[in-house]
């Protein structure tokens, strides 16, 4: 019979505890050969001391410091925004430190997953049709397309709640109180029924909107090219559809230069339609729908074939971090990473005011000087530019973070890093680049958990691994998102948008290893289409591009 654990240290070092679950006030805790009372309650995923402390002494977790504190602590006292405050080591460049113990493999080296091969050598793991607008003004037109393809060509999905509203309708007009609306159960109402689909080897048409293009800086409006020539170069994508006004800052020649820096041999079908050459809206649409028709033709002949696992390029991304975040879901695709990476493949790991405490093991990792110097740089500027604006790194947690266990900025960026596993870095990208060597890929994009997601994708991410302890819908229009869970609790009450449950760490029924390969079984699965993660069912297409001021 498994013991269940009450409270873990995390790194030798640590000078704190980690309950595993609600501890109350007078708890016995017996810690390397000590015994001490906890003076009050400590709940799970929160973190409580081992000794008392004086001010400003140092609190350390994961082996580094996370924090200090500004009153003195009692032993055993729970640590809360009220008694530390947020603290990280500075960091400089150091010697490489490239020797890593690579996984055994053996049970995947021989497996593959059916994807969709394009020309320029990627493999996508889905084969989209792209619709995109150059500049917010074209954004009702897009909408139109998407009215007028979806439905017709069986690419809406199968569950909208409008037999609910007609129930509500139907039952109002026959005299229902409110009390009677409010008390119906609606989760009785039959589904609508899906249509088949005219293109059977598509796997969507996905029609993207942002607020962006022109208005904002020049900077911002080039960003936005080069984060939509990522979509349309993708691996997921057959190809696009682009409206553009015509006037404004970003121009369909930016976007043009963007996608041939990417793909110097572009050859999938492009069509771009400027409303101010064209004149009509009307003919405008009419040849947006003719063409994105016949491009879906195109689209159609594609078919899923074998690939290696080396040509999976997975984003690793966290949201609705909890307390457990860093000891269950992010060591398990830390694993995973270590395992992928060793088959040949690429990962991601984003989200850089999530690294603020740990700049100086990822810069150490680093496969030469030049890649940890600018990694170094690009995390002094973006800090720079945040506390400039009143909002410095330490800033970032949430409060739902915090509610959840994670006091400061670099609790969560130690647990957070773990998704990045122990590999040298083997490149430094900013924001919007690709992300295509082999290897652990630094990505500089904000914590926000859709504008990092959507970054990460168009850096070349074909599947996106996101772990979350409070629950989050997230997901992409073109690379499926497989939401992981810290714990059961979260897993068992929001199992409509969870694929895995990682809880299984935390109650000690699985190690960090086997938790690994079980999320891999199901990457493989996802990435041949044999299984839809949770925000792929939903729909949920989230979509931000980043505008480089400060996001958080």
């Amino acid at each position: 019979m498994t013991t269940i654990r009450k409270y873990l240290q995390i790194h030798p070092s640590d000078n704190v505890l980690v309950a595993l679950q609600d501890l109350p006030a007078g708890e016995l805790i017996h810690f390397n050969g000590d015994s001490f009372v906890l003076p009050g309650a400590v709940a799970a995923k929160h973190k409580f001391t081992i000794e008392a402390m004086a001010p400003e002494q140092e609190i350390h977790m994961y082996g580094v410091l996370v924090g200090k504190t500004n009153r003195a602590i009692g032993k055993g006292e729970a640590i809360t925004t009220e008694n530390i405050y947020h603290a990280a080591n500075d960091f400089k460049l150091g010697k490489r430190k490239l020797d890593w113990h690579k996984p055994d493999v053996s049970r995947f080296s021989n497996r593959s997953f059916l994807g969709y091969h394009r020309s320029n050598g990627t493999v996508g793991t889905g084969n989209y049709w792209l619709v995109i607008p150059l500049v917010f003004c074209e954004n009702r037109n897009v909408l139109v397309m998407k009215e007028a393809f979806e439905e017709k060509l069986g690419f809406k999905k199968a569950k909208s709640y409008e037999p609910e509203v007609e129930q509500l309708i139907s039952l109002y007009k026959t005299g229902a109180s409110i009390e009677q609306l409010l008390s119906v159960d609606l989760r009785d109402v039959k589904e609508s029924h899906r249509h088949h689909k005219l293109f059977p080897n598509v796997d969507g048409i996905k029609f993207l909107n942002h607020d962006m293009g022109c208005g904002g800086t020049r900077m911002d409006s080039d960003a936005l090219c080069g984060l939509l020539a990522g979509y349309i170069t993708h691996p997921n994508v057959a190809g696009a559809t682009v409206l553009s006004l015509g006037c404004q800052h970003a121009q369909a020649s930016i976007l043009r230069a963007e996608i041939a820096k990417r793909d110097p041999h572009f050859d999938r079908p492009l069509y771009v339609f400027e409303q101010q050459k064209i004149g009509s809206e009307s003919v405008l649409l009419q040849e947006a729908l003719k063409h994105t028709f016949t491009g879906l033709i195109q689209a159609n002949q594609q078919e899923r074939r074998p690939a290696g696992l080396d040509k999976l390029c997975i984003g690793l991304e966290c949201g609705g971090s909890d307390g457990f975040s860093g000891i269950s879901a992010n060591p398990a695709l830390g694993y995973l990473s270590d395992m992928l990476i060793t088959l040949g493949g690429s990962v991601i790991l984003s989200e850089f005011p999530e690294l603020c405490g740990v700049e100086q093991e990822l810069s150490d990792r680093c496969k030469d000087e030049e890649t940890a110097l600018r990694f170094m740089e690009l995390m002094k500027t973006y800090n720079a530019k945040a506390e400039q604006d009143g909002s410095g790194f330490y800033a970032n947690p949430s409060p739902g973070n915090i509610r959840d266990g994670l006091i400061t900025d670099a609790i969560k960026s130690a647990g957070a890093a773990k998704k990045g596993g122990t590999s040298p870095v083997q490149a430094v990208i900013d924001y919007p680049e690709l992300a295509n060597t082999p290897g652990l890929n630094l990505l500089c994009t904000p914590g926000n958990d859709v504008e990092s997601t959507t970054a990460e994708v168009a850096a070349g991410a074909n599947v996106v691994l996101f772990t979350t302890g409070l629950g989050t819908p997230t997901g992409n229009p073109i690379a499926p998102v497989v939401k992981l869970s810290t714990n059961t609790k979260t897993f068992e009450k929001m199992p409509d948008i969870i694929d895995i449950n990682c809880g299984t760490i935390i109650e000690g029924t699985e190690t960090i290893e086997q938790a690994a390969e079980r999320i891999l079984d199901f990457v493989i699965e996802v990435a041949s289409g044999k299984q839809v993660p949770k925000a792929v069912k939903l729909g949920q297409d989230d979509f931000i591009p980043w505008r480089r001021g400060v996001s958080l």
